[in-house]
């Protein structure tokens, strides 16, 4: 859904003249009920199909011409156009003797067709036939309006006053609007784009030339989205929504399919299929049609619609290739309107109205978002089958070079179809002015480094997550800090924080630096020495991403701390494929702020030495990355990943006292359907081996004050800590965690009342060895296993929320009420 708004928040805030549109609406003419993807065939020998709620567009150079609309089933009609009309009703008559026989057989005729296809997926697929191929595509997509559809008229607003109608104002937004549109396109991008596949290693994009209207530096996670399936005979995605295929396996359990008509493409007979889902009020719908090859069974062509907040038609376009037998992609196209909706969305401070799903509401007036669409055009050339080639780093899915920011116009000048026309060639300049002038560019940079925890002042990043924090030890922990950005340096960084605790009275603080040795691994190696608090029992994985948070909820009511003195040496890299990893060397003075003494071979330490390698590897084996000139990201996250760690500490090295290991994993899956819920698994185990002290032990994640009374104990829920487990209540040397959480769909309640259930259910086991090593510090283990499972009631009001939870089997605890626990939760959401 980012992208949804993303594009409806461009719509709503951005605010072919020899031709004629022609528009229309076809219908049958005994029920009045649209007829989907209705033939328009006019005298010029244009063609062209009309979409799921039988409306056409049409654009002819003379209105001196006949239009035929046919349907299969109905009576041909013919229409002609005539001056000063540019919208048409047809309804067409059903034929009576045929009507019957053709809902029959035809239904019958399209599922056998595509039953075909399906089985023929192996020598139709690109993919699958071929053994490697290479083509570029230029694709263009703009945001626009056609002029010809705006009035452009200055209205006057009137307000009622005792002595009657007063003008209030002038508003010419209609105008103006019309004015600017009829010079440029509201926005406008470019890419030129090498696409290269072999079986063995898969379909890699490179990006050869990019660029934004706007910006000097494109938005490279904007370029990475892909807006529309790249095969037809999987899966379908639009706009990060993923639909089951028409050409699935399982797919006659989701569609029916219907023969329309015969179509000639490319010199060749298809038939032409409309296919829509079996339950006809699902929220998610995808309907379309596909033109199958009579002969081979390969889709010619493709179309599929999905119409909700957004009306969205893509196109696939395929041309036959007589020495392969087979269709290949030739070219796409995608189309974005405004949908309906039954409430307005405000985005950003912005009001994106919307015409109610119910047809009986009263119409509202149109504005300019009514008429402005997004439109995407991708073309392919130069293409090449069962080559030799070679694909350089082929765990990267696309690759932005750093030339492609800055191509002239005469490279873009041989890839582009069609020159720009006067409306495009204005859109650049226009909108380098408007972006430079409203310092866009650099709202859109400081809005991605504020996600990620940082404020760029000059050539340093404020830490946003040093200025305030709280917990029961510290009290309020109040700091500065901050890390150098490539204003300073590319190739080397400096970075560190103060802080100050409240109520323990000491000075908190971190220095390091750090040289890069590898660009395009985004390898560097550095050191650091810190002086600071952390919480006993903790598991952190060396690799998790920076997630800024205005608060972290479970760290509030920690108490029990060691303070700590640190000197490391690091190598963070991603040069192995899909990975990205951590190694370090750490030497650690460690001085508990609690009750405790470890006690090994009766000898007593009541703090100690530690010096502790420790490598951390995050891999993610499904996702898609992307590398571009500011480094590597996710830009298509599949499940699962796993994250590994192993911490060995040895004795005598500078000094450190103790040998132990640690291994720790984690597990994540996530699964979204198709009707909006979600199912989400975390597993993550931990294994301590050796004399290993409780400061370094596993606590797994408890968030539950020690306090009489269910009111008493409620604070914020965490992320996937145990909100039932009492602080300090369980350690383990060993443990095995299981969560499984599952959201349902967002909930419409009353007036702005909403929320998002999510079930939620979690189970620890664990062990402690040498139990006598550990004084002073009271604890249980988990040999027997915990349990808890709740309800989370998400983003009830303005993200605020509610949490229930109940803990159950052999740690129930006598005193009902000591198993409950009651949280707030809550969600911030920036777009």
């Amino acid at each position: 859904m980012r992208v949804v708004y993303t594009l409806l928040l461009l719509i709503c805030s951005i605010a072919v003249h020899a031709q004629y549109t022609v528009t229309g609406v076809v219908k049958d003419g005994s029920t009045n009920s649209p007829l989907p993807f209705a033939s328009i065939i006019a005298k010029d020998g244009i063609i062209i199909v009309g979409d799921l709620d039988g409306k056409f567009t049409l654009e002819t150079q003379t209105l001196q011409q006949e239009l035929t609309i046919s349907y299969t089933g109905y009576e041909d009609k013919t229409i002609k156009l005539q001056a000063g009309k540019n919208f048409y009703t047809v309804k067409l008559k059903a034929k009576p003797q045929e009507l019957n026989e053709v809902i029959i057989t035809q239904t019958d005729a399209g599922a056998q067709i595509i039953r075909h296809a399906i089985n023929r997926k192996s020598v139709n697929d690109p993919q699958q036939k071929l053994n490697s191929f290479r083509y570029k595509t230029y694709n263009r997509l703009i945001i626009t309006a056609n002029p010809d559809s705006l009035s452009g008229k200055i209205d006057s607003v009137f307000v009622s006053e005792k002595a009657g109608r007063v003008l209030e104002k002038i508003d010419s937004t209609g105008f103006k609007f019309k004015k600017l549109i009829e010079k440029q396109h509201l926005y406008q991008t470019e890419k030129v784009s090498e696409y290269n596949y072999t079986k063995n290693e898969g379909l890699k994009e490179n990006i050869l030339a990019t660029r934004m209207a706007g910006f000097k530096e494109p938005i490279y996670e904007f370029i990475g989205l892909q807006l529309q399936s790249y095969s037809v005979y999987n899966d379908v995605d639009l706009l990060e929504t993923k639909y089951i295929g028409p050409l699935d396996d399982n797919a006659f359990s989701e569609y029916k399919y219907r023969v329309l008509d015969t179509v000639a493409i490319d010199n060749r007979e298809t038939y032409m299929i409309y296919f829509t889902p079996k339950r006809a009020k699902k929220k998610k719908r995808l309907d379309g049609i596909l033109y199958i090859d009579r002969a081979t069974f390969g889709v010619a062509k493709a179309v599929f619609r999905v119409k909700n907040v957004l009306d969205i038609n893509s196109t696939h376009y395929f041309k036959f290739e007589k020495d392969l037998n087979l269709w290949f992609p030739d070219k796409k196209t995608l189309k974005i309107v405004k949908g309906n909706n039954k409430q307005d969305i405000n985005i950003l401070g912005e009001t994106i109205k919307f015409d109610a799903i119910d047809e009986a509401s009263i119409p509202r007036e149109k504005e300019a978002s009514d008429f402005v669409y997004v439109y995407s055009e991708s073309v392919n050339s130069e293409k090449e089958f069962n080559i030799p080639l070679v694909i350089k780093n082929p765990a990267i899915a696309i690759e932005i070079k750093e030339e492609a920011i800055s191509r002239p116009e005469e490279y873009w000048k041989q890839y582009r179809t069609t020159t720009l026309d006067e409306r495009g060639l204005n859109t650049y300049p226009a909108l380098d002015s408007l972006v430079a002038e409203e310092k866009i560019e650099k709202l859109v940079k400081l809005g991605k480094r504020v996600i990620t925890g940082y404020l760029p002042i000059g050539f340093f990043d404020l830490d946003l997550r040093q200025i305030v924090k709280y917990n029961n030890y510290e009290g309020f922990r109040l700091g500065l800090g901050g890390i150098t950005n490539k204003k300073f340096s590319e190739t080397f960084r400096i970075g560190g924080y103060g802080v100050y605790g409240t109520k323990d009275g000491e000075f908190k603080y971190n220095l390091g630096a750090a040289v890069r040795i590898g660009k395009f691994s985004d390898s560097w190696i550095g050191g650091s020495y810190t002086e600071d608090v952390q919480e006993i029992g903790s598991t952190n994985f060396a690799t998790d991403k920076r997630v800024f948070k205005i608060y972290d909820p479970r760290p509030i009511n920690v108490s029990t701390f060691y303070k700590y003195w640190r000197w490391q040496a690091y190598l963070e890299t991603k040069i192995i494929p899909k990975t990205e990893s951590r190694w370090s060397f750490n030497h650690t003075a460690v001085d508990p702020r609690f009750d405790y003494v470890f006690n090994v071979n009766d000898q007593l330490y009541s703090s100690y030495n530690l010096s502790t390698f420790e490598g951390t590897v995050q891999w993610n084996p499904f996702s898609d990355f992307m590398q571009t000139p500011e480094g590597r990201t996710e830009v298509e996250k599949r499940f699962p990943k796993f994250t590994f760690q192993y911490t060995q500490a040895i004795k005598g090295a500078l000094d450190g006292d103790f040998n132990f290991s640690k291994f720790d994993f984690r597990a994540e899956y996530e699964k979204k359907y198709i009707n909006g819920q979600k199912t989400s698994i975390v597993v993550q185990t931990g294994l301590a081996l050796g004399e290993i002290p409780i400061t370094h032990l596993y606590s797994t994640s408890p968030n539950n004050l020690d306090k009489d009374g269910v009111i008493a104990r409620i604070t914020f829920a965490g992320k996937n800590s145990f909100e039932t487990m009492y602080f300090n209540e369980f350690f383990s040397s060993q443990y095995g965690m299981f969560q499984f959480k599952h959201a349902l769909r967002r909930q419409n309640l009353f007036w702005k009342i909403k929320l998002t259930p999510v079930l939620v259910t979690r189970t620890v086991w664990g062990n402690m060895e040498h139990q006598e090593r550990q004084v002073g510090q009271p604890y249980k283990t988990l040999e027997k296993g915990y349990y808890e499972s709740g309800l989370e009631l998400n983003e009830i009001f303005q993200g605020l929320g509610l949490t229930f939870f109940y803990r159950y089997g052999p740690y129930h605890l006598p005193d009902f009420d000591r198993n409950i626990s009651i949280k707030l939760s809550f969600v911030l959401k920036l777009f």
